[in-house]
């Protein structure tokens, strides 16, 4: 039956392409135009034939015998010409003759070649894998022969030792003959004359008279051989060069003697240790260590880790002692690299200023005014949550602002703020007065020991009363000038710029009374204002120069992360190549988000700034494992409170800062009915991970200006998950401290009606800028507020000033519909951003 396949077919079994196997065929005289076409067995006959006419073969020669030569190598007997035999080695050499198989024609298919060549190599391979066992075994034969003299040769020279010792053994417990003379009076055998010498007038064999020891002492060390050849082995050696006293005792002396009063060990304990090491150090085992500390109250496993207190306590309750263990860390290398450092003269710097006070005070607009830019319209809900860092160019010189929020929550950040600054601006309204947070702000003023200038705004209202304001601050101890107190109060108006070039040159005043200086040159330093993470660029820090000058490429610490600084930017987003002292940057390259209020320094080496931070972040680690309730005592009183209810969080949010506010704020609403539990937070959007904790651990998750992303919403809506989004703080306290107290109210909660995603922008002189865009999830509609957001962050919330399809207005637009928006007082819409539409929805809320 003739066997027909394509040529494409044909090619790809050759390993081919199928146009050199066209170019093939075209040339044996066969004319194929497509390699979809059919090619039967002659053609493939016809074709395997032209291929060997072509490469110089032939039928004949391709069928000829192959002949294969090898040599087998053997000892023969051969005759010598004086007859006698002798061995010498012959190597026969075998020829063989291989005939190829001829298939129906007198020709081998190619399939057929290609099995017998298969064949014959695996024929050579076992051929050479039996001479290479053959040569293995050949080779081990031959290094156990060795050793075996080698172990023989070792016996041998043992046994001779073991004798000539026996035998000095017996010459000196040998008494004295009587005959023989003193050894004082006995000549030694070099100075007595030849013919004086027993050996010369000792017959040739004859034996001498202490030959009788020598033998003795042979035949003892034949017996112990033949006892135990290892043995006598061990106990030549153990005796070499010694004594025959000593040969006698040395066993006695290495053998284990029990001590007769318990050893008490110095074990070094650093800040923590874990239970494993701790045995170790104590010579024990680590279930003992454990029946200690329980003992104590303390309930741990092997792998936990332990505080110094404890470890201290177990160890002397062990019966040991504890030291402190050696601080020399890689932090010493840290403060020597920096001191080695090249620093120059101090040069005079621009004053750091922070500007603190009250909610809604006028705290931005005053620094909005300054900056003529409009920073106010960046924060939710018209209040700064985030320490805004910008240095600006006055009159008065270069002044360097941090911009501190003024609610409740942020008490850390404006205490951090006060750490920093040289003078604390502290803005009062007029109208309003002395408020909680303005009393706060003065107390971290005072504790820092920073100046205060008081800035009474809001002077333009028809109820301002200033000296209300200067009346509540004496109950404070902030006395103004004019009733002999050091504080400047100066009076303006942030929204007017009434009065701005006064407090500027009070600032200015206030510097020159300081003499703030700094050193300009060597490596710099300074503190993390804030910090945040960025999709695109990573983790991102708002750092503050205080000495030296942070440059582009410098390898710096930042608390437990560490990096090269890729890039440097100011407050307007511009590119910079260094920073000098009390000039605010963001650093891009750093391994991870530091944590706000975090030093950093400028080191040369890399490798010192990666040890320093793993060690760091080891401590930190070990200190936080080591703070767990592990005492029996506070394990009873969870299991005793088991009425309280617990809820648990997830917080994220978009910077550091707002992230440790959440935190402390939502823990200290916990009461005795109630616990907040805050089980994970981190900054950036709400990822995965995230999403897992959260179900997990039956908790409720809080995006703070953040939200989840694609694979995190699956998880979410799967388990059920509770997560609920919030732009300004005092929402989320409110909520969480309704549910904490009992109280019943009615809730307000947010609901996304609507995503539209920004296709692309187009610029238009009537309406600015007008986003096309599709509406990839729910409706979008005009009449409800949005929130533009940029990887998942919000960047804006506002209203909608146009929706439209084509060229006409519309009410809404459902999913999979094209539109153009127009975003009410924001022309900084992007291609990749999203439009989310929301509603806010009051729900009654139940137990």
């Amino acid at each position: 039956m003739t066997q027909n396949n394509s040529i494409a077919k044909l090619a790809e079994q050759m390993r081919m392409t199928p146009q050199k196997l066209l170019e093939q065929l075209n040339a044996a005289g066969m004319r194929f135009d497509s390699a979809d076409q059919t090619i039967t067995s002659a053609e493939k006959a016809k074709l395997l034939s032209h291929l060997r006419a072509a490469h110089g073969g032939s039928e004949a020669k391709e069928r000829r015998p192959i002949s294969l030569k090898s040599g087998v190598g053997a000892t023969g007997t051969v005759k010598t010409g004086a007859g006698r035999t002798g061995g010498a080695p012959v190597q026969v050499r075998v020829k063989r003759k291989i005939e190829l198989p001829a298939s129906s024609g007198g020709r081998m298919s190619v399939e057929d070649e290609r099995a017998d060549a298969l064949r014959k190599l695996e024929e050579s391979r076992r051929r050479n894998e039996e001479e290479q066992r053959s040569l293995l075994e050949k080779d081990r034969l031959a290094k156990e022969e060795r050793e075996r003299a080698q172990r023989e040769a070792a016996e041998a020279a043992a046994a001779a030792e073991a004798a000539r010792l026996e035998t000095e053994r017996r010459s000196a417990e040998a008494p004295a003959h009587p005959a023989a003379p003193a050894a004082a009076d006995t000549p030694r055998r070099e100075e007595r004359p030849a013919a004086a010498r027993p050996e010369a007038a000792r017959p040739a064999g004859a034996r001498r008279p202490d030959d009788r020891l020598h033998l003795r002492g042979d035949r003892d060390a034949r017996q112990r051989r033949s006892a135990g050849p290892a043995r006598g082995r061990n106990d030549s050696r153990g005796s070499k060069g010694r004594r025959p006293e000593q040969s006698r005792t040395g066993d006695a002396r290495n053998a284990f003697q029990q001590p007769t009063a318990p050893i008490v060990r110095e074990v070094a304990i650093g800040e923590t240790i874990s239970v494993a090491e701790l045995a170790q150090k104590l010579a024990l085992k680590g279930g003992e260590v454990v029946k200690a500390l329980m003992k104590l109250g303390v309930m741990v496993t092997v792998t936990q880790t332990i505080d110094h207190d404890t470890a201290v306590l177990v160890t002397e309750e062990l019966g040991h002692k504890a030291v402190a263990a050696d601080a020399s860390t890689v932090e010493d290398a840290l403060m020597a690299h920096i001191a080695a450092g090249d620093q120059g003269e101090a040069q005079p710097r621009p004053p750091v200023v922070t500007i603190m006070g009250h909610v809604d005070h006028g705290k931005t607009s005053l620094l909005d005014y300054i900056r003529r830019t409009k920073v106010v319209s960046g924060e939710a809900g018209g209040i700064t949550q985030h320490i805004g860092a910008y240095h600006v160019e006055t009159e008065s010189g270069v002044i360097s602002f941090l911009d501190t929020p003024g609610h409740a929550a942020f008490s850390q950040m404006r205490a951090r703020g006060a750490q920093l600054t040289d003078i604390v601006v502290l803005v009062v309204a007029a109208d309003d007065g002395v408020k909680p947070q303005t009393k706060e702000a003065v107390q971290h003023a005072k504790s820092a020991k920073v100046p205060l200038i008081i800035a009474i705004n809001k002077m333009d209202k028809a109820d301002a009363d200033p000296m209300r304001v200067k009346s509540e601050l004496l109950a404070e101890e902030v006395v103004a000038e004019e009733f002999g107190g050091d504080t400047q109060f100066v009076e303006i108006s942030a929204k007017q710029g009434t009065n701005i070039d006064a407090l500027l040159d009070a600032i200015s005043l206030q510097a020159e009374v300081l003499e703030l200086k700094a050193v300009r040159d060597g490596r710099a330093s300074g503190v993390v204002i804030e910090s945040s993470l960025d999709k695109g660029r990573g983790p991102v820090a708002t750092v503050l120069v205080h000495e030296g000058t942070l440059k582009r490429g410098d390898y710096l610490v930042c608390g437990v992360q560490y990096g090269r600084v890729r890039a440097l930017t100011d407050e307007n987003g511009q590119q910079v190549q260094e920073a000098t002292p009390s000039i605010p940057v963001q650093v891009l390259g750093l391994s991870g988000v530091p944590d706000a209020g975090d030093d950093f320094v400028v080191v040369s080496d890399e490798r010192l700034a990666k040890d320093v931070a793993q060690q760091r972040d080891a401590k930190r680690r070990e200190s936080r494992l080591a703070k767990s309730s592990n005492r029996m005592e506070d394990i009873l009183a969870q299991m005793g409170s088991a009425d309280q209810q617990t809820l648990n969080l997830v917080v994220k949010a978009d910077v550091q800062g707002s992230v440790q506010a959440l935190r402390e704020s939502l823990t200290a609403l916990s009461t005795d009915a109630i616990r907040i539990n805050v089980v994970g937070s981190g900054v950036g959007g709400i990822t995965e991970s995230d999403a897992t904790l959260a179900s997990t651990s039956k908790a409720t998750i809080i995006g703070f200006n953040v939200r989840a992303d694609a694979s995190a919403r699956r998880i979410i809506e799967t388990n059920g998950v509770d997560l609920r989004y919030f732009s300004i703080i005092y929402d989320v306290i409110d909520q969480v401290k309704q549910v904490a107290s009992g109280l019943l109210g009615m809730e307000i909660r947010e609901e996304i009606i609507g995503i539209a995603e920004v296709r692309d922008v187009f610029r238009s002189s009537k309406f600015g800028a007008v986003a096309g865009c599709m509406v990839v999830e729910g409706t979008v509609k005009s009449s409800k507020p949005i929130r533009v957001l940029r990887d998942n962050t919000v960047v804006f919330e506002g209203e909608l000033e146009s929706l439209r399809r084509f060229k006409e207005n519309v009410d809404e637009v459902k999913s999979g519909t094209e539109c153009g928006i127009g975003v009410k007082a924001y022309n900084d819409v992007q291609p990749g951003d999203q439009i989310e539409c929301f509603e806010r929805i009051e729900i009654a809320r139940t137990l």
